[in-house]
């Protein structure tokens, strides 16, 4: 598995630090487990915080969309963070770009789901 996560919570944003590969795989099933686990624990707010992010393949574009379906159908809020250039540029080719709400830093990101 190429995609390494670690979860924190501030002001009950539960944010997700992910480094590394997001790729078919093991990789996207991780990330979605994450995720289900963090809606499971009563998250409605998830920032995912992409600056380590290296590479991400298709698959995990999908993946990426279906957890913001998900969240989204659980009454909840999905947001993306630091945005490597690599990232950024592809999330912009596949016009997924108008989908989530993109943030350069953290405290943007968190000030964005309000209270």
């Amino acid at each position: 598995m190429d995609v390494k996560m670690s979860t924190r919570e501030a002001k009950g944003i539960a944010i997700i630090d992910l480094s590394g590969r997001i790729t078919l795989g093991e990789a996207c099933a991780a990330v979605r487990a994450e995720i289900q686990d963090q809606l499971g624990h009563g998250y409605k707010k998830i920032l995912l915080n992409l600056g380590n992010v290296t590479y991400i393949d298709s698959a995990g574009l999908g993946e990426l969309t279906a957890a913001y379906t998900s969240v989204k159908n659980r009454e909840g809020v999905l947001k993306l963070v630091n945005l490597t250039k690599r990232v950024h540029d592809l999330m912009q080719i596949t016009k997924l770009y108008t989908v989530f709400d993109v943030f350069d830093d953290e405290k943007s990101a968190a000030a964005s789901f309000g209270e």
